[in-house]
C-alpha cells in the first residue's frame, strides 16, 4: 500500500494541473466570445452553469459602467434606480458614417477587459472622420480642402490658429476636414476630438433613459455630435414605418433623426437622415423639450466632406446633474402622438412628429 500511495499522489496533481489548464482556457475563450453577445444571449448562456453566470455579471457591470464602450475620452455610466435594465444596448460609434453590407457592423465587443481598438471593429476604425463622402477629381484624389498645411501660434499662450477658419453662427459652422493638411490639434477641429465633457445615462420612470452633465458646462462649450447611419431618404422612410409599428406596441423608441438644411438660394433643401437607433452613440439619450432644452444644434460643415453633422453646444450654463435636452421640432402631424414629459412650463403634452 506504501509503494502505491505516491503514484495515486501524482495523478490527482495531474488531474488537478490539467483542471487548471481547462479552467483557465475556458475563462479565455469566455473573455473573447461573451462579450460580443446581445442581452438575450448573455442571459441565455449564464443559465447554463455556475462560471457562465459569474462570468455574465462580470460582463453585465462592465457594459453598466461605460456606454461608449471605452471609444470617448471619459467614460459615460448607466444609473438605473426604476427597474431592473442596467444598461441600454446598441452597437457605438463615435462618429456618423454610411452603412453598407462591408462596414455595418452586426455585432461589437462590448464588457471586455480587452483594448477595443483590438477588437477589429469596422465602426471604431472610423474615428472623428468616420464621413468619409470627400469631393474629388477625375484621378481619384482629394480636391477641395482649406490652404493651410498646419496651424500656427497666434499667442504667446500657446493658442492655434487656422487661416481657413470662417465662423457662420451658431447654427452652421465651417471647419477643416479631411483635405486639409492639419491635424486634431487645429483650433478649427473643436467638434472631431470626441466627447470632452462628462456624462451619464439616466433612468426616468416616465421618459425612460436620459443623457444628464456629470459635471458642470458653460455656455458656448461643445458636448457631443449626434452621430449614426446616414440613411437615403427611402430608406429612412422604410425604417420609420418599421419603427411606428414597434412603438405602437409598447416598449420601444428610436432615434432616427431627419435634418433639413436650407440652401442659400431658397430653392432648394438638403435633407440628412441619421439613425442611431441601432448603431449611435451617447446622443441618442438626449430627450425632447418643448421650451427649447439646454442644447443648441449646429450644422458642422468640414472640408472636403459633402454631408454635415449635427452637434450640441450648451446653449446656456448646464450644472452638474443637470438633464441635457434639446428641441425635436415644431410639428405634431398626429394629434394622437406619444406623450411629452419634458416637464416644461410650455409642454404640448405630444412629442413632435413629422411624415418622414
Amino acid at each position: 500500500m506504501s509503494r502505491q500511495q505516491p503514484k495515486k499522489c501524482c495523478q490527482e496533481q495531474q488531474l488537478e494541473e490539467q483542471t487548471q489548464f481547462l479552467n483557465h482556457h475556458f475563462l479565455q475563450c469566455a473573455e473573447l466570445v461573451l462579450p460580443w453577445l446581445t442581452p438575450q444571449e448573455l442571459a441565455a448562456i449564464s443559465s447554463t452553469c455556475k462560471t457562465f453566470r459569474q462570468y455574465s455579471k462580470s460582463v453585465t457591470l462592465r457594459r453598466s459602467l461605460d456606454a461608449s464602450r471605452s471609444f470617448e475620452t471619459f467614460p459615460v455610466p448607466f444609473y438605473n434606480l426604476v427597474d431592473q435594465h442596467p444598461y441600454a444596448y446598441f452597437i457605438y460609434t463615435p462618429s456618423q458614417f454610411i452603412p453598407s453590407s462591408s462596414s455595418s457592423p452586426q455585432r461589437q465587443s462590448w464588457g471586455s477587459k480587452l483594448d477595443p481598438s483590438l477588437s477589429n471593429d469596422p465602426v471604431a476604425e472610423m474615428g472623428p472622420e468616420g464621413n468619409k463622402v470627400s469631393l474629388v477629381d477625375e484621378k481619384g484624389e482629394n480636391e477641395y480642402g482649406c490652404d493651410c498645411e498646419r496651424c500656427e501660434k497666434v499667442s504667446d499662450e500657446n493658442v492655434f490658429g487656422c487661416p481657413c477658419m470662417d465662423s457662420e453662427g451658431l447654427e452652421i459652422v465651417n471647419e477643416c476636414g479631411p483635405s486639409c493638411g492639419c491635424g486634431l490639434e487645429c483650433v478649427n477641429r473643436l467638434t472631431q476630438r470626441g466627447i470632452l465633457v462628462k456624462l451619464k445615462v439616466l433612468r426616468d420612470l416616465r421618459k425612460g433613459w436620459g443623457l444628464y452633465a456629470a459635471q458642470s458646462i458653460q455656455e458656448g462649450q461643445f458636448v457631443c455630435e449626434y452621430a449614426g447611419e446616414l440613411l437615403t431618404t427611402k430608406e429612412a422612410r422604410k425604417r420609420q414605418q418599421i419603427y411606428d409599428q414597434l412603438a405602437s406596441a409598447g416598449q420601444f423608441s428610436s432615434a432616427l433623426l431627419v435634418v433639413r438644411e436650407h440652401l442659400p438660394s431658397g430653392k432648394a433643401c438638403l435633407r440628412v437622415n441619421i439613425d442611431a437607433t441601432r448603431v449611435g452613440n451617447v446622443a441618442r439619450f438626449i430627450n425632447h423639450s418643448c421650451d427649447g432644452g439646454n442644447l443648441s444644434t449646429v450644422l458642422v460643415r468640414s472640408s472636403g466632406a459633402l454631408v454635415p453633422r449635427l452637434c450640441f453646444f450648451a446653449s446656456k450654463d448646464i450644472r452638474e446633474d443637470e438633464e441635457l435636452t434639446f428641441s425635436y421640432g415644431e410639428t405634431r402631424v398626429r394629434s394622437n402622438g406619444l406623450k411629452c414629459f419634458c416637464g416644461s412650463s410650455c409642454c404640448f403634452g405630444t412629442l413632435p412628429s413629422e411624415h418622414t
